[in-house]
């Protein structure tokens, strides 16, 4: 019994390293990349308002709540594993396989997000298990795990869950594993950064009008009722719950950034 406690905890204690070194590289590397290019970054901002010093002090210490949590869930991945139930592929990895097990990772992940999140914007939910993000309304990348242990238990759920039911197809490879887990805090650290760096035109064309923006999540934060999504406006568009302004909103960012580079432009060129 005391091997098995030693075993689990040994398990969390890595998991919890691991998680929280992606957190930090994540939150802290766009805020290091914001700050730099400071001068580029601040027609950028979507908000008004600027976060302060103790935003980011609540963000971070939930996000530090949250990767403890995460620990713990995780542990349902382990158990997993060692009961056979969860294969996983160390050898080289096909890269047919692969390429298909990644695109699976962030497609199901994006819906399990929108409909969680749904769900969590509930009533019942809402105050218990994801107010604490909300505070945030004027978030920062800080914020990308700035959740209360009921959300964060549900966001960590997926993981084992889809490890599993990928088990039921192929053993798991774990490159997959590790680059979706990077794509993941990436997307949301910059979703939560409050600048918006996507192009004029963006959120219209073809071609990356499906990807979420900054924008598309930050109007999620400031007015609560739209934009679920994580990854991709698919959901949203289908079930009606894109922010009507959306397009507006995004472009007005947009612009802003493309006349201070136009202005900078005419001043070295004068």
């Amino acid at each position: 019994m005391i091997d098995t406690l030693q075993n689990f905890g040994w398990h969390w204690l890595h998991s919890f390293r691991s998680e929280m070194t992606r957190y930090l590289f994540g939150a802290a590397g766009v805020a290091i990349l914001y700050w730099v290019f400071r001068h580029w970054t601040a027609s950028r901002r979507i908000q008004a308002r600027a976060a302060t010093m103790a935003d980011r002090r609540r963000e971070f210490l939930l996000s530090v709540q949250t990767v403890a949590v995460f620990g713990l869930v995780n542990l349902i991945t382990v158990v997993g594993i060692n009961a056979g139930v969860i294969h996983i592929d160390t050898a080289a990895p096909n890269l047919a396989i692969f390429a298909g097990q990644l695109l699976v990772m962030v497609i199901a992940h994006d819906t399990w997000f929108y409909w969680m999140h749904r769900a969590l914007h509930l009533r019942a939910l809402f105050r218990r298990a994801h107010a604490k993000h909300h505070l945030s309304r004027t978030p920062t990348s800080w914020a990308s795990y700035a959740f209360a242990p009921i959300e964060s238990a549900f966001e960590s759920l997926y993981v084992p869950v889809l490890l599993f039911g990928i088990s039921l197809v192929a053993p798991v490879y774990p490159l997959a594993i590790f680059l979706f887990l990077g794509h993941q805090i990436a997307r949301n650290a910059i979703g939560h950064s409050g600048h918006e760096l996507a192009w004029s035109g963006f959120t219209r064309s073809r071609w990356t009008g499906w990807l979420t923006t900054t924008t598309h999540h930050d109007l999620h934060h400031s007015e609560g009722r739209y934009n679920f999504g994580l990854y991709f406006t698919w959901w949203d568009r289908m079930m009606g719950t894109e922010h009507p302004h959306y397009h507006a909103k995004f472009e007005g960012v947009a612009g802003r950034g493309r006349a201070a580079a136009a202005l900078k432009s005419a001043a070295v060129a004068g």
